[in-house]
C-alpha cells in the first residue's frame, strides 16, 4: 500500500523530470528502456534463488537497495543523472519472483481471483490520492523541484516498507533454504541462463499463449506508458493538477472495480474475463488521441480502469492456475506474474514483467520515444494494433485449466 502511493505520484509525472532536466521525447523513451534493461540480468537469478533462498530477506534487501539508488533521483542535475539511476534502481528487479510466488502460495485456487482482487483492493487504497498529490506539488513547484521531492518521498517509503517487511514477514514454504550468499547468486546466474530453454519447455500451450499476451500488452504500454502525461499536458492542454484529479478518479474506479472483477473472474472464468477486458482497452486505449477536454479524458481514462479490474485478477489467477508450485518463481521470473494493467500511465515494468519479455518491451519504449517525435498519436496507433493481437490470441489458444495448480 505504502509503495503503491509512492509509486503513483512519481512515474505519473517522471517523464516531465526528464523534459524538466533537458531531455526530449526520445529521451524519455531512452530513460524508460534504461530502467528495464538490469532486469536481463538480476530476473534470471532471481527467478533461482527465489526457490532456494528465503523470500522475505529478499524482499527487505530490494527496499534498502531501491533507497539507496533513488538518491541520485533527487539530487540529479542532468537528465543522463536520471538515466542512470534508472538503470540502478531497476537491478531491483530480483524482488518480484519472490513477492509473486508468495502471493501464489497464499492463496487457494478456488479463491485466488476474490483474493487477488481483495489484495489489489487494499494495496491500492492510499494510491488513490497520489496523482492529484503529486499534480499539485509539479504544478506549485515546477516539474524540475517538483519531482524532486516526490522522489524523496518515495525514498523515505521504500526504506520503510523495508524494515516492515524484515519485522513481520515469514518464510512459509517448505522447501528447505539456503542462506543467500555471493558466491550461490554468481552460480544462480550460470544455471538460469543454461535453463531457459528447458523452462519454455515445460510450459503448456496455454500458458505459452497467455505469457504472449501478456508481453502484447507490455508492448502496448511500453510504447505510450511515458507518454501519456505529455501528451496530456502539450496536446489536450490539461494542467498538472488536472491530470493528477483525471488519475485519482481513475484510481477510484480501478479500486471499486477489483473485488467485483475478481469475483467476476472466478464466477465467468479467466478467459472470458480477459476477452471483455482487452475488447474494452482495444477501443478505449486509442480513443485517448482524439479526446480534447477534461471531462472526455476523464471518462475515458475511467473506463480504462474498469479494464484493469479484470486483467489483473484475471492473468495473476490464470498464471498461478497454470504454473507449478515448484516451478513458480523461475517461471515468473521469466514470463512475470500475469498482472497487467491496461493503458498504463507511466513507468513500464514491475511484478508482471519477465526477463524474458524486457527486450522487447525496451525496444518499445524507445519506439514510442521516435514515435510522438514524429507525430504525438503514433504510439496509441501502435498500442491498437497490439491489443487487438492479444484478443485474437486470448480467442484463439488461452484455456482455463481443467485442474489447477496449487
Amino acid at each position: 500500500m505504502l509503495g503503491n502511493f509512492a509509486r503513483s505520484m512519481v512515474f505519473a509525472y517522471s517523464s516531465l523530470y526528464v523534459l524538466a532536466l533537458g531531455g526530449d521525447a526520445t529521451r524519455v523513451g531512452l530513460v524508460g528502456s534504461l530502467g528495464m534493461l538490469a532486469g536481463l540480468v538480476m530476473l534470471p537469478v532471481a527467478g533461482h534463488i527465489t526457490d532456494h533462498t528465503d523470500r522475505v530477506r529478499l524482499l527487505a534487501l530490494a527496499g534498502f537497495l531501491s533507497s539507496v539508488f533513488l538518491v541520485p533521483m533527487v539530487l540529479a542535475p542532468n537528465w543522463q543523472i536520471v538515466a542512470v539511476a534508472s538503470l540502478l534502481f531497476g537491478s531491483v528487479v530480483f524482488q518480484f519472483p519472490a513477492y509473486a510466488s508468495l502471493v501464489a502460495d497464499s492463496l487457494s485456487p478456488a479463491d485466488r481471483g476474490r483474493g487477488i482482487g481483495a489484495m489489489n483492493t487494499i494495496s491500492s487504497s492510499l494510491a488513490i490520492v497520489a496523482p492529484y498529490i503529486a499534480g499539485v506539488i509539479v504544478e506549485r513547484y515546477t516539474a524540475n523541484l517538483g519531482v524532486r521531492v516526490l522522489y524523496a518521498v518515495m525514498l523515505v517509503t521504500y526504506l520503510s516498507n523495508a524494515f516492515i517487511q524484515l519485522r513481520f514477514l515469514r518464510e512459509g514454504s517448505s522447501t528447505p533454504r539456503e542462506p543467500l550468499r555471493l558466491p550461490a547468486v554468481t552460480r544462480a546466474l550460470g544455471q538460469a541462463y543454461q535453463a531457459i530453454p528447458a523452462l519454455v519447455r515445460q510450459m503448456s500451450p496455454a500458458l505459452r499463449a497467455l505469457a504472449s499476451v501478456v508481453l502484447l500488452s507490455f508492448l502496448a504500454n511500453g510504447v505510450t506508458g511515458a507518454f501519456w502525461v505529455v501528451y496530456a499536458t502539450n496536446q489536450i492542454g490539461l494542467s498538472a493538477t488536472e491530470w493528477g484529479l483525471v488519475l485519482l478518479i481513475e484510481a477510484v474506479v480501478r479500486l471499486v472495480a477489483f473485488l467485483p472483477g475478481g469475483l467476476l473472474v472466478d464466477r465467468w472464468g479467466r478467459r472470458n474475463s480477459l476477452l471483455v477486458a482487452l475488447a474494452i482497452s482495444s477501443v478505449t486505449v486509442p480513443l485517448f488521441v482524439v479526446v480534447n477536454s477534461f471531462a472526455a479524458t476523464l471518462l475515458l481514462r475511467a473506463a480504462i480502469a474498469v479494464t484493469s479490474g479484470l486483467t489483473v485478477p484475471a492473468c495473476m489467477a490464470l498464471m498461478a492456475d497454470l504454473i507449478p508450485r515448484s516451478l513458480r518463481g523461475q517461471m515468473m521470473a521469466a514470463i512475470g506474474q500475469g498482472g497487467i494493467f491496461m493503458g498504463m500511465a507511466g513507468g513500464v515494468g514491475g511484478p508482471a514483467l519477465g526477463y524474458l519479455f524486457i527486450l522487447p518491451v525496451m525496444i518499445a519504449s524507445l519506439a514510442g520515444g521516435y514515435l510522438y517525435a514524429l507525430r504525438p498519436a503514433y504510439p496509441w496507433l501502435v498500442a491498437l494494433v497490439a491489443s487487438l493481437l492479444a484478443f485474437i490470441v486470448t480467442v484463439l489458444f488461452v484455456r482455463d485449466p481443467r485442474k489447477a495448480e496449487i
